[in-house]
């Protein structure tokens, strides 16, 4: 009797954490940009073929992905959410036990600065700095008035327009001879990188990262000498009615993975993947110019990254998951 009792009791604690373990059905929000979507589908093929998961990729965006998350409980896993923009509701949801933060999905956080090319800074060490830029400002000849300096500054309208004005200022770029360019469009900008690399001319500007744009053309954030006074930013640099900006590097944007609390719970095993899934902002770089030369989806980005970054993927997995993985890949 008593090894009766006792083989069943280890057959319940089996049950039981068989049932813990048990991954079921997932989604996943597919957000509308070439990372977020490429993360999305490396996290359902591992969560299908891994952990045995019922994956399901559905369209997302950051606040309505967010929001639907508190308040519905769905999806399951938003990949890469730039918090952020609605940390208070982020943050109440995971006081609330609705909601939890996995993980960072980019390690080193959006970034955002102004930027050299790598050639020019080879060639001129000190435009890694902004004394350097500044002392240099001939070099970055105007398009339309070779008198004056070009600086590329970020859209009309958007948000980084804001900040990069009020950096232009406080630098005070302009007693170097800088004029702020507006280059009408993402794709404005975009255009005005690839020009110069083409004819390795000197460039000067804001830009963000992870961007194909950055895996493409190799670029220096310049220093501006100050570390990054995070109050001064968020109370001035970034405000539109800032009077008297001071230099302030960027500070790095926290990207990171949400879960609802229902799926850690539900399968832990699951979670710590998605938990310890992180990708760098050079690696990232590459894998959207990858995705951009080579007119790839999500889903092919995926089998792209799974093939040829092994050494990156496994370090996130057991070895027994990442044999089952490489398996499917074949």
């Amino acid at each position: 009797m008593r090894k009766l009792i006792a083989a069943s009791a280890m057959l319940l604690a089996v049950g039981q954490v068989q049932a813990a373990d048990e991954c079921g059905k997932v989604t996943i929000a597919d957000m509308n940009w070439s990372s977020a979507t490429l993360i999305a589908n490396v996290d359902k093929f591992i969560l299908e073929h891994g952990y045995g998961c019922e994956a399901e990729l559905v369209p997302g965006d950051t606040m309505p992905t967010g929001t639907s998350m508190i308040e519905k409980n769905e999806p399951d896993i938003a990949p890469e959410m730039w918090s952020n923009s609605m940390k208070d509701a982020l943050d109440k949801g995971v006081a609330e036990k609705r909601l939890r933060y996995a993980g960072n999905s980019l390690s080193d956080g959006g970034e955002e600065g102004f930027w050299v090319p790598e050639y020019l800074v080879k060639k001129y060490p000190e435009l890694a700095t902004i004394e350097g830029v500044k002392k240099h400002a001939k070099l970055f000849t105007h398009p339309e008035d070779d008198t004056k300096s070009a600086f590329y500054g970020c859209p009309a309208g958007w948000n980084c327009q804001i900040s990069a004005g009020n950096l232009f200022n406080a630098m005070n770029l302009a007693d170097s001879g800088f004029e702020m360019i507006d280059p009408g469009s993402g794709a404005g900008l975009a255009g005005s990188i690839a020009k110069a690399f083409t004819r390795e001319e000197a460039w000067f500007g804001y830009y963000w990262a992870p961007t194909a744009v950055l895996g493409k053309y190799k670029m220096v954030k310049v220093d501006f000498g100050t570390g990054v006074d995070k109050d001064e930013f968020v109370n001035c640099t970034s405000a539109e009615d800032c009077e008297d900006p001071k230099p302030t590097m960027y500070p790095p944007s926290v990207v990171q993975t949400v879960t609802i609390e229902d799926f850690a719970a539900k399968s832990p095993m699951a979670y710590d993947y998605v938990a310890n899934r992180s990708f760098t902002n050079s690696q990232m770089n590459g894998l959207l110019a990858w995705m951009e030369d080579n007119q790839a989806d999500g889903e092919v980005a995926a089998e792209h990254f799974l093939t040829e970054y092994e050494a990156s993927w496994t370090a996130w997995v057991s070895p027994e998951v990442a044999a089952k993985v490489k398996a499917a890949l074949q």
